[in-house]
C-alpha cells in the first residue's frame, strides 16, 4: 500500500518538485501552498507524514506541528531555509520528528522520510509484542514489566511466573502446570513454593481495584482482563 504523504510548502517550484520526486518513490502526494489549509487537511485525513515548511502564509509550519500534535502522533518533518540552532529546537519542541534545511538534496529528503516511518512501523511491531493486562505492560524484548506506569522490579522467577498468567489471562493456570513452565519440568521444588511467589507477586500488585491474581481453590491462579 502506497505511504500518503502530505506536503504543505509555499513555494510552488520547491513543491511541484517536491511532489514529482516523492511520487516518482511510489509515495501518494497531497500538495497544498497555505499553512491553514495544510492544517486543516493534516486534522481532517490520514497521512502517514506531514512535511512542513516552516515559513508558510496563514500559519507557519512550527504552529501546524504544535497543534497536529495536539491529536496525532504522524510523523512530521519541517523543512526550513533558517538553519539557526532556535528554530530547529522550536520544531522538534513542537513535536516534530525531523527537520531538513533548505537547499537539500532531494536524496537526503527521502533517506530522512524513509528515516521517520521505520521509526513509526517499528514501534508499532513492538507495541505489538507488548503483554497487557490492565495496568500491567511486559515487553518480553527487554524483560521490563511496569505497573500503573511505573517499573515494576521483579526477580526473574517473579518475571516468569507473570509473564506465565498475563499470557493466560482469563484462563485458569494449574500449579503443575505453573510449576513446569517456570521452575521446569525436572525441578523437585514443591508445588507450594508456586504459592510463595505468587504471595510476592500480589504484594507488588496491590491496587485498590479487584486483585490481578485470582485463586481458584483446589486448581491453581488466573490473570483476569
Amino acid at each position: 500500500m502506497q505511504k500518503k504523504i502530505l506536503l504543505v510548502e509555499d513555494e510552488k517550484n520547491i513543491a511541484r518538485f517536491i511532489e514529482l520526486e516523492l511520487k516518482h518513490e511510489q509515495f501518494d502526494v497531497f500538495v497544498t501552498h497555505d499553512g491553514r489549509e495544510g492544517l486543516n487537511i493534516a486534522l481532517e485525513q490520514p497521512f502517514d507524514c506531514l512535511l512542513l515548511d516552516v515559513m508558510l502564509p496563514g500559519l507557519n509550519g512550527i504552529e501546524i506541528c504544535r497543534r497536529v500534535r495536539t491529536q496525532s502522533d504522524v510523523p512530521i518533518l519541517l523543512i526550513t531555509a533558517r538553519d539557526a540552532v532556535m528554530d530547529r529546537v522550536a520544531g522538534l519542541d513542537a513535536g516534530a520528528d525531523d527537520y531538513i534545511v533548505k537547499p537539500f538534496a532531494i536524496e537526503e529528503l527521502l533517506a530522512r522520510i524513509r528515516s521517520v516511518l521505520r521509526r513509526v512501523n517499528t514501534n508499532v511491531e513492538e507495541d505489538y509484542d507488548l503483554i497487557k493486562v490492565r495496568d500491567i505492560i511486559i515487553n518480553p524484548q527487554s524483560y521490563e514489566v511496569s505497573f500503573e506506569n511505573k517499573k515494576l522490579e521483579l526477580t526473574k522467577t517473579e518475571y516468569d511466573l507473570l509473564k506465565l498468567l498475563c499470557e493466560n489471562k482469563n484462563r485458569v493456570c494449574e500449579r503443575e502446570m505453573i510449576l513446569q513452565s517456570v521452575w521446569g519440568y525436572k525441578t523437585e521444588v514443591e508445588t507450594n513454593v508456586v504459592d510463595v511467589y505468587i504471595r510476592h507477586l500480589r504484594a507488588k500488585l496491590k491496587t485498590e481495584l479487584a486483585p490481578y491474581i485470582e485463586t481458584v481453590r483446589g486448581v491453581g491462579y488466573v490473570v483476569r482482563e
